[in-house]
């Protein structure tokens, strides 16, 4: 719509913003209209398709999209197995990918988000079409040997630059753990395993969110109404974790985590069959496989990191857990003893009495708009980027509130879109998220991919009387999600392989998990907080209190994230296990956590980061750790320092997954950190800031 970014760049230089209005419009007034307002704004314009892809405005268009990039994908892999072994190997690869994940990873959203069950079933038939085809290209024999000829030419890869290397090995890496490499039978039995452990892998997921059920005359009276009844029974299908009431959380937990015959057997089949797999294609554990490209590069150093983190945590810990069994003495004398299925209630009773943070008292200074605005706002100061309004055509969303941003750098122009699925409907899914719908990549004409992102959150509708106001907590997960956001924006690669959140697990939470800081840092806070209704300002005192209250019972909550992952590691680690995995739960829970093991229950069967996250349930704790250390040593003296923006895009946004996520991190802090100073940075976030308590006294 406005061209290049050197015909942007030249407007702005000189300041015809005017050039900005006719299509972009300011964030804080879109986002706090009314909802009749933007159903009447819905009624211009053309029907585009889906994400401006024509075949998609009907769910048979996914059925054209998908034979496209099929026949596209065919003639690539044609070419990829003819061409010279040198750097054009590595971008028809690539070119293949961007043809398969551009269909894919829009299906892939569409089939949970969209409101229209024809739209969901068109676009799962295509995951499912697309992912058939990526099966065969991980077994043909053919492709692999193209590349093997590329990476086995020491000469030429020496000649290559760093990101071009490390994608042709990215690409070898995704060969190699498919089996291509052995023989036939032993390249069956791979693919064998990876079939099943697809299988495996839904049918566990799908049994951790099963409810469990129990004949409601074994449950007492009294609390038989906070429990949903099916006949006879009584249907559990959480851990009611914030009732109340102490008796209904033990009755919760003890009948949500009974264990399940067959998904207990289903979770050990899925375990023996990863390590199976693994050791197959050469490592000697699922967790050493899983490791590969990462951060933290290898089980050892998880475990070294996970420990050294559980000592430190110790003492504040057993501190933490006094502190709820004196309020459950205080609320509950006949039964004081500190169960797990007191934990998250009597924390959050803490926090709430020590710093008075009733939600509704922070509401009207957190409306959408005004948030957005300081988002816009921030990314300014630190990136020269800022963020307005691009009405979409009839057909590119898939619901009438849908948003879309114009990420747009001073000088750069436009970086991409970012589609915001803000707010609350039927069958949308409860989870806060960011999906890549398309990468970006420089293209074969000199011209950039621009990427196209969608913010997933699930937000209150505005109102007659007010616009959608956002409690602290939903307020800090939007600034989060928008870090993922951000990533993929200014993750200017060569290659859409390796594309804004496309790296390694370990590392793809830090840029999300720093914006955390900024959104609880005063300063950045009172750019943009205002009473809707008044524009007062939020008080200091008050956003020092939230983030003082949630250091409260802090070190406790880590020690669970650290048993979490310990368990993970242990349950991917040497095979076959020494003990059953609800012998290894026990014993882990009780070294790594402290609150003692309930009998008949088994957590490990509700754990569904197993699926997503083998092996890989630490990354977030270090994520944590770096981000902690980047806005200590780089943002805290000053949350608006341009230079330090401007480094925190060359060396960590920049990238993607095109160089090594430690490197990335070295370069940020311009040295090499250890774990004991990763570790030390999660340890001194929990130390309380004294000015709270100066604020407080006065």
């Amino acid at each position: 719509m406005l061209g290049n970014g050197r015909v942007l760049a030249a407007a702005l230089r000189f300041g015809f913003r005017r050039l900005l209005s006719t299509s972009w419009y300011p964030v804080g007034a879109a986002f706090n209209a009314r909802e009749t307002q933007r159903k009447l704004e819905q009624c211009n314009g053309s029907n585009g398709g889906l994400f401006g892809v024509p075949e998609l405005n009907t769910p048979e268009g996914f059925h054209i999209a998908q034979e496209r990039a099929l026949k596209q994908s065919g003639a690539l892999v044609e070419k990829a197995c003819s061409v010279s072994p040198g750097i054009q190997t590595v971008h028809i690869f690539d070119q293949l990918s961007d043809a398969l994940c551009r269909v894919a990873d829009l299906a892939d959203f569409v089939k949970i988000a969209h409101p229209n069950p024809a739209f969901r079933e068109a676009a799962e038939d295509t995951c499912i079409s697309i992912g058939t085809m990526v099966e065969k290209l991980n077994t043909n024999v053919e492709l692999y040997q193209s590349l093997k000829h590329l990476l086995s030419n020491q000469e030429i890869m020496d000649s290559l630059d760093p990101e071009t290397r490390r994608v042709a090995e990215l690409f070898m890496f995704d060969f190699e753990i498919s089996g291509i490499h052995l023989d036939e039978e032993k390249r069956k039995t791979a693919l064998n395993l990876n079939v099943n452990l697809l299988d495996l892998s839904n049918e566990f997921l799908m049994g951790t969110h099963l409810p469990n059920k129990i004949d409601k005359q074994i449950l007492p009276d009294h609390i038989r109404n906070n429990f949903t009844f099916d006949g006879n029974y009584v249907q559990v299908s959480n851990l009611h974790a914030d009732c109340s009431n102490d008796l209904v959380r033990e009755a919760a937990y003890k009948i949500f985590l009974y264990p399940n015959a067959s998904q207990l057997q289903c979770l050990e089949e899925l375990l023996t069959s990863r390590n199976l797999l693994a050791q197959l294609v050469g490592y000697s554990t699922f967790a050493h496989r899983a490791l590969k490209g990462t951060m933290a590069k290898t089980p050892e150093n998880v475990m070294t990191f996970l420990e050294k983190l559980s000592d430190k945590l110790g003492e504040r810990t057993v501190n933490d857990f006094e502190m709820m069994e004196e309020m459950k003495m205080k609320l509950n004398p006949t039964s004081s003893k500190l169960m797990p299925w007191d934990h998250p209630y009597y924390s959050g009773v803490l926090r709430a009495e020590r710093y008075n943070i009733e939600p509704n008292l922070y509401c009207p200074f957190f409306s959408l708009g005004a948030c957005m605005e300081g988002l816009s706002l921030l990314f300014s100061q630190l990136l020269g980027v800022s963020l307005y309004v691009e009405q979409p055509e009839i057909g590119e969303v898939w619901c009438e509130d849908i948003r879309k941003l114009a990420v747009v750098h001073e000088n750069e122009g436009l970086l991409g879109y970012i589609y915001c699925d803000f707010f609350q409907r039927a069958d949308k899914p409860n989870q806060d998220c960011h999906f890549t719908i398309r990468g970006g990549k420089l293209k074969e004409n000199g011209e950039y991919q621009l990427p196209l992102v969608v913010l997933m959150l699930n937000l209150p509708h505005s109102t007659r009387s007010s616009p959608t106001l956002l409690t602290p907590g939903m307020m800090e997960n939007l600034f989060h999600e928008m870090g993922h956001a951000m990533h993929s924006m200014l993750g200017r690669t060569r290659y859409q392989h390796v594309t804004g959140t496309r790296c390694a697990t370990d590392f793809a939470e830090v840029p999300s998990i720093l914006m955390e800081y900024f959104a609880s840092d005063y300063r950045v806070v009172n750019q943009f907080a205002r009473h809707y209704q008044t524009g007062q300002p939020l008080p200091k005192a008050m956003v020092s209190r939230l983030c003082e209250s949630k250091k409260v019972c802090a070190a406790a909550d880590m020690k669970l994230q650290v048993f979490y992952a310990v368990l993970d590691q242990i349950y991917h680690g040497k095979y076959p296990l020494k003990k059953s995995t609800t012998e290894i739960l026990k014993e882990t829970q009780e070294t790594f956590y402290g609150l003692p093991y309930v009998p008949n229950t088994a957590w490990q069967l509700r754990f569904s980061h197993l699926v997503g996250y083998g092996a890989k349930y630490y990354s977030y704790l270090m994520s944590r750790a770096v981000a902690s250390m980047v806005w200590k040593q780089c943002f805290l003296k000053n949350p608006f320092d341009r230079a330090m923006g401007e480094r925190y895009r060359r060396e960590m946004l920049a990238h993607g997954g095109g160089k090594e996520p430690i490197l990335m991190v070295q370069g940020m802090l311009q040295k090499s950190p250890s774990i004991e100073e990763f570790v030390d940075a999660l340890i001194s976030d929990l130390d309380p800031d004294f000015e709270t308590f100066l604020l407080d006294s006065e």
